[in-house]
């Protein structure tokens, strides 16, 4: 009987490749090789098919001339990432990015060799966490004033209102048609039909979205295209985005219309037929208590941001030298979701969020490091999060969103974004566990954000 795969050890090197990056060089022992590849060889024999041949009876050495390059190359791919998890188990390594190699494309796989490879990865930071006992934090007292009621139910009447069609655009019209999206080279990134911008209204001083991407003077540029004009904008890639194509490129993004819409807002008779409300206090009343909910989140949100800049103040350590696509997506994807739990409306979320791709780096690697801290700081409190605390956060969000829970989880699924949930209340738990162990000072909203900006001056004059 011949030896398995797991009889015959891959031997791994491990060494410092820079900050919070490790260099793999592993070697795969060359009967492993030959097992695989007669694996792979074995198996196409059954179903390959070449002329003058009845499917599975074509001679052996010319089925693998003719299919072996990819036969190798996919028996490589295997080989490599069975290799690569291997070592990360066995080495306890805590990866966070996908594995980058300079000459594995240049390596070629041969029958009864062993295979040679080099796989950099970057870690978790190693770093000491500051003393979470005792830390200052102020609480703002807010309450909920009539003014705050009506611009909630004006917003209700937006969302609800009804689309007019439009001949030509105006300031604060919708346009729907297709987006593309290319790179100096050609390069698409994007190509959606049914995209939707907004004319920038007056107090936008011209600046605007497209495509998830934040644009100056898009006003200019945009102009007031009719149905079946083009218009063409020209911007540079935010240094954050998600795509790592599109960081810092000159892009070129044509729209071409197909329709103009203006938003009628509904009356609020409309707003309490359609939600069935018997009159206009008691959907006031219900607004209120809305916004009584969402004045407690804004409290925790205001003192989680206080422990946050005090774990980022009070922590060393050396971040990887990249901003990647998965960490770069992480990020806008926890931003996301914060957003949504506050009760921000779909249309300024998308807006915050192409701001935040056009965030500075040490913003973004601000938020990376922050993240590396709290996932060490749960692990350390022993944060866990329920089933039933998932379902109690989607149908929190699905409320603020007048949507139902199943509707949202099953777009959450859609979007990936579940992950992003658990990642979310496990963060607010763990902050909520520190400030169980804090010292707390209550004051009025108007002296908290003084005290505040106070701070956050002070802060900028030591950087």
């Amino acid at each position: 009987m011949s030896q398995t795969t797991e009889q015959r050890p891959n031997t791994v090197t491990i060494s410092d490749a820079g900050p919070s990056r490790k260099k793999l060089s592993i070697q795969i022992p060359a009967e492993t090789v030959s097992e695989r590849l007669r694996e792979s060889l074995d198996a196409l024999m059954g179903e390959a098919q070449l002329p003058g041949f009845r499917k599975g009876k074509a001679p052996r050495s010319l089925v693998e001339r003719r299919f072996g390059p990819a036969v190798r190359d996919e028996a490589k791919r295997d080989l490599v990432s069975k290799a690569f998890s291997k070592a990360v188990e066995d080495h306890k390594l805590q990866v966070v990015g996908d594995p980058t190699s300079e000459t594995l494309d240049k390596v070629e796989l041969k029958d009864g060799q062993p295979l040679d490879i080099e796989l950099d990865v970057e870690v978790m930071p190693v770093f000491e966490l500051p003393n979470l006992d005792g830390i200052d934090v102020k609480k703002p007292t807010m309450s909920v004033t009539d003014d705050m009621v009506d611009e909630e139910i004006k917003k209700a009447q937006i969302n609800d209102g009804r689309l007019e069609s439009r001949e030509a655009p105006e300031p604060g019209d919708y346009l729907t048609g297709r987006g593309i999206m290319v790179g100096a080279d050609g390069t698409e990134f994007y190509n959606i039909n049914g995209a939707v911008v907004q004319v920038p209204p007056a107090d936008r001083n011209g600046k605007g979205m497209i495509l998830g991407v934040m644009v100056d003077d898009f006003s200019a540029q945009l102009g007031l295209p009719k149905p079946g004009e083009t218009a063409t904008i020209k911007v540079r890639g935010p240094e954050n985005h998600e795509v790592e194509g599109i960081r810092n490129a000159d892009l070129t993004v044509t729209f071409t219309v197909e329709r103009v819409d203006r938003i009628i807002p509904a009356t609020i008779e409309q707003i309490v037929t359609q939600y069935g409300w018997p009159g206009v206090e008691q959907l006031r009343e219900a607004v209120r208590m809305r916004l009584n909910q969402r004045v407690l989140v804004q409290q925790a949100t205001a003192m989680r941001q206080q422990v946050a800049q005090y774990l980022l103040d009070n922590t060393t350590m050396d971040l990887p030298e990249r901003m990647t696509a998965i960490q770069a997506a992480r990020t806008l994807q926890r931003q996301r979701l914060e957003l949504m739990y506050r009760g921000m409306d779909t249309t300024a979320i998308e807006e915050r969020m192409a701001e935040l791709r056009n965030a500075s780096a040490s913003i973004a690697r601000s938020e990376l490091k922050l993240f590396f801290i709290l996932q060490r700081a749960a692990d350390d409190l022993k944060i866990t999060v329920s089933e039933a605390e998932m379902n109690g956060r989607i149908a929190a969000i699905a409320a603020e969103r007048n949507v139902r829970p199943e509707a949202l989880r099953q777009e959450l699924i859609q979007r990936n974004q579940i992950g992003g949930i658990f990642q979310q209340i496990r963060e607010h738990k763990t902050f909520d566990a520190i400030l169980s162990k804090a010292t707390i000072t209550e004051m009025p909203a108007e002296a908290f954000n003084t005290a505040m900006a106070e701070a956050a001056k002070a802060r900028a004059a030591k950087a």
